[in-house]
């Protein structure tokens, strides 16, 4: 019984952890702006740093990639560079209250209309759903930000392209560090090759002068270890001692404690029409995640992966250990 309280209490450390971790990532991203970095250089610090961590798995990883399918493949690099340069691109023009809610929160919204022939909604899903379209409608109307709607389609369109991520860790028979290893590594490479050809502006490699060492080490410890490293291995303890409901419910705190630390770090303002559009995504990403979808026949959706797939309670934020 000692025991048992003992992990379980390690279990919610985990995950305050990992509610910390998710937010310092969405909060660290629209600070980009601000800093002496530009996108492409807080992307290449976000990659390398696990790939050069998680550098004696290489090998293994090339090996197990042979047996992958290229679509699959694809869906998984999803979640790195495109990913990560739309949503800090839509960052830049909002503010960090969005950022946390809009690319998580439309995640299951996204991924349930990509499985809609495979899998149904229940009622109660579908008006979990529609709280969630209710609050970006919310968002787009009620909270005023300086890149207008330009900002909040970018920001929806990462969650979009998390979707596809999601899809991917299904479909995949790499091992969670393999899957951290081949996002980083094809990332690094791809945001190099745009730094180098000179299609992106990178500081980092064109003028490192100009680039403050702190905003390097802050980034590093955020973005390259603290969402790279840490959250992945705090939301997996969590599920593993919690369970996958209570840590998807409480992952959905993320957006709250975002919009909330945003206030004091950068001056945001959490007006009326920020409540609204917190409220309405945090409960339907609540109910969604307590409200499985039902699969429409008996046979696996995906081939056969490596270990179990995602919990359809998880959904959210089990993507969300971003690689």
């Amino acid at each position: 019984m000692v025991r048992e309280s003992g992990a379980r209490t390690t279990g919610y450390a985990a995950l305050a952890m990992t509610v910390v971790l998710w937010s310092s990532f969405a909060l660290s991203s629209r600070a980009i702006g601000t800093s002496s970095l530009t996108d492409t250089d807080a992307a290449l610090i976000r990659f390398l740093v696990p790939l050069v961590v998680l550098a004696p798995l290489v090998p293994r990883t090339v090996r197990a990639l042979a047996r992958e399918r290229t679509t699959t493949l694809l869906l998984l690099l999803a979640g790195g560079l495109p990913h990560y340069l739309v949503m800090a691109l839509g960052a830049g023009l909002t503010n960090a209250g969005l950022t946390g809610l809009l690319v998580p929160g439309t995640v299951p919204l996204f991924v349930t209309l990509l499985l809609v022939r495979r899998q149904r909604v229940p009622a109660r899903g579908l008006l979990a759903l529609g709280a969630i379209v209710a609050g970006i409608l919310a968002s787009a109307t009620l909270v005023g930000t300086d890149g207008g709607a330009t900002g909040i389609v970018l920001l929806v369109s990462a969650g979009g392209i998390w979707a596809f991520y999601t899809l991917g860790l299904q479909r995949t028979g790499l091992a969670p560090l393999e899957v951290v290893v081949t996002v980083c590594a094809i990332s690094a490479l791809g945001g190099l090759a745009l730094a180098l050809t000179g299609a992106v502006p990178a500081h980092l490699l064109t003028s490192p002068g100009e680039v403050r060492v702190g905003d390097v080490l802050g980034f590093v410890v955020l973005q390259g270890v603290g969402t790279g490293l840490l959250s992945t291995l705090c939301y997996v303890h969590a599920v593993r001692v919690l369970g996958s409901s209570v840590a998807a419910v409480g992952g959905a705190l993320s957006p709250v404690l975002t919009a909330l630390a945003a206030v004091p770090l950068f001056g945001e303002t959490l007006g009326g029409g920020m409540v609204v559009a917190l409220a309405l995504v945090v409960a339907g990403v609540h109910v969604f995640n307590r409200t499985p979808p039902v699969p429409r026949t008996t046979r696996a959706a995906w081939p056969a992966a490596r270990g179990p797939l995602p919990a359809p309670v998880a959904l959210v934020h089990a993507a969300e250990a971003r690689p």
